[in-house]
């Protein structure tokens, strides 16, 4: 049962991430927090790259934060500690945000209504109407019921992960990981003429029982509805406590973690989400 209604939660977040780089390459990585989540900020974010590389950042057409360097032949290492401070409260939800006319979305919109590499509008098409014709128009109601029939038909485990799976295949497949539930309720949502964009993020086990599994980045999205932007989970169908967002964008390719232009096998893997209790 989700306890809702905590004020000023702090929570403290950060990775440890490390690649064996067998020879120099360029790498991308999306490892901060978005710039909304900045003024919530109670420590700094401190990225510390070892060894010590030359290394800039900027901002990409989404908003997000992305860092640029060459990784030196050998292991890489990225890790990051800092706190920031939450409402405590579940994710926000309006049952009468209402769904827009195509031709009144503001333009920086628009593009979360195409097809995008993992997200295949036009092969999902027919199945959408299919699904969920009877509710269009109906705004928030129709993007909930998305969201609870993908996470009713996709089965979860750590074992189905593949990079490469798009929205169409976990339709068919019916099996995945947060990535693959975000990507085919995206799908959906945008077949039903709904701006939908794909979200990465922290969300740590708050407010829930604790999942007895090793703490990961998270996977979910945002639909625009009512002139904004509404949290969805269609990996948990459920009002969560404690999201960060990190970045934002079209599919999993916009938002990657980490990018490298060139063979970068992983090393390790740590992620901390914990609330911080006085």
């Amino acid at each position: 049962m989700l306890v809702a209604g905590a004020q000023d939660m702090k929570i403290r977040l950060g990775y440890d991430i490390s690649f064996t780089v067998p020879t120099p390459v360029p790498m991308l990585l999306a490892l901060n927090v978005y710039p909304t989540r900045i003024p919530t900020l109670l420590e700094h974010e401190n990225l510390v790259i070892e060894p010590n590389v030359p290394h800039t950042q900027f901002t990409d057409q989404f908003g997000n934060t992305i860092t640029r360097l060459v990784a030196p032949a050998g292991i890489v290492r990225f890790t990051n500690s800092f706190m920031v401070s939450d409402t405590g409260e579940i994710d926000e939800r309006d049952p009468d945000a209402e769904q827009h006319p195509i031709d009144r979305l503001p333009p920086d919109v628009m593009q979360f209504l195409l097809a995008s590499r993992y997200c295949e509008v036009d092969l999902l098409q027919n199945t959408a109407w299919n699904l969920f014709g009877k509710l269009q128009g109906k705004g928030m109601a129709l993007c909930e019921a998305i969201c609870t029939w993908v996470n009713k038909h996709i089965t979860f485990g750590y074992p189905h992960a593949r990079n490469t799976r798009t929205a169409a295949e976990g339709f068919r497949e019916r099996i995945g990981v947060c990535r693959d539930f975000t990507h085919l309720a995206v799908a959906l949502t945008r077949c039903m003429n709904i701006p939908a964009r794909y979200v990465t993020g922290y969300l740590g086990d708050i407010g829930v029982p604790v999942v007895d599994a090793p703490m990961d980045f998270s996977a979910w999205y945002e639909v625009y509805l009512g002139g904004r932007w509404w949290t969805f989970d269609a990996r948990h169908d459920q009002r969560r406590i404690g999201r960060v967002l990190m970045a934002v964008g079209r599919d999993a390719t916009d938002v990657a973690l980490t990018t490298a232009f060139g063979p970068a096998p992983l090393n390790s893997f740590l992620v901390v989400t914990d609330e911080v209790k006085e």
